[in-house]
């Protein structure tokens, strides 16, 4: 990545943004994606760092291979990184998952083992399973944590299908 492009990656995520938010207030709601009977908004949860996502092709038919791009300056190291999920719908949890993104002995992405003050800029394919999204409204708690269980990345995400 050039050095134009980091600059430009880490002012968006530590500037003021244009409604006024400031260090100490919540997050603004970012659009992951629209399109196809689809979108999905998200708000950083972590009260002292925010951080770019986004899907490329969005629709309610989920596709096997989902490519993503995610940003991000880490405030921890990541020898192993974890991801759980919450889905709630009509205020009632309809799934926990947890995934292991990064082990030691098992990187599964070129950003495993970076440390404190690097940045992770992901741009490719996820696998997971192809499915379809119900009509409704969702909401995901989404949580990148490390071996120390120290927050990598914390969001609110909310998910609407037509």
């Amino acid at each position: 990545m050039n050095s134009v492009t980091a600059a430009f990656l880490v002012w968006t995520l530590i500037s003021p943004s244009s409604d006024g938010h400031v260090r100490g207030e919540a997050w603004p709601t970012h659009m992951a994606c629209s399109g196809g009977g689809l979108e999905v908004f998200y708000q950083s949860c972590d009260p002292l760092q925010d951080f770019g996502f986004s899907i490329d092709q969005c629709s309610k038919e989920v596709k096997p291979y989902l490519n993503i791009k995610f940003g991000i300056i880490l405030r921890e190291d990541i020898r192993k990184l974890f991801l759980d999920i919450v889905l709630i719908t009509k205020s009632s949890s309809v799934l926990n998952f947890s995934y292991p993104i990064c082990e030691e002995d098992l990187p599964k992405f070129s950003f495993c083992g970076r440390r404190k003050g690097e940045q992770i800029y992901y741009a490719g394919p996820i696998n997971n399973l192809g499915f379809d999204i119900p009509q409704g409204q969702y909401h995901v708690l989404l949580k990148l944590y490390n071996e120390n269980r120290s927050t990598v990345a914390c969001a609110n995400a909310t998910v609407i299908c037509s």
